[in-house]
């Protein structure tokens, strides 16, 4: 099994890229559209799921948990 650098550039930028393209505002109003929002909070928000779903198509050859880490980790590189 190959190892992956604890944080890679490319998955900040590719990740970066898809929040340029589905940006915070976007993802909420269409989870709430949808009828999607969650009732409670959730250690797993709607908007986070839909990131991270979008991101799966991404990195087709990363494990989940692997694309999990690239989105929190791109969501707290973000928030900087």
């Amino acid at each position: 099994m190959k190892e992956k650098p604890e944080d890679r550039l490319v998955d900040r930028v590719g990740l970066g890229v898809l929040a340029a393209q589905f940006p915070d505002a976007l993802v909420d109003r269409v989870v709430t559209e949808t009828g999607r929002r969650e009732k409670r909070t959730r250690d797993l928000p709607a908007a986070l799921m839909v990131r991270y779903v979008v991101a799966l198509a991404l990195f087709p050859s990363d494990g989940y948990d692997e694309v999990m880490r690239q989105v929190k980790v791109a969501d707290d590189w973000l928030a900087d």
